[in-house]
């Protein structure tokens, strides 16, 4: 903001983000897909150096 001449104390984009944070989720809950509670990860090989680990 201040790049554009707007002056505004922090504590302005704090009220600001509490204010719109709701509205944004509510837009966002219609997009966001239902995933999993637990997940699990296999083994995994990674390349160091040009050797596979």
């Amino acid at each position: 903001m201040s790049e554009r001449g707007i002056r505004l104390a922090h504590t302005t984009i704090l009220r600001w983000a509490q204010h719109y944070t709701p509205e944004f989720e509510k837009g966002w809950k219609r997009y966001v897909r239902p995933v999993g509670g637990s997940w699990r990860m296999d083994e995994t090989c990674v390349n160091v150096r040009g050797e596979w680990i």
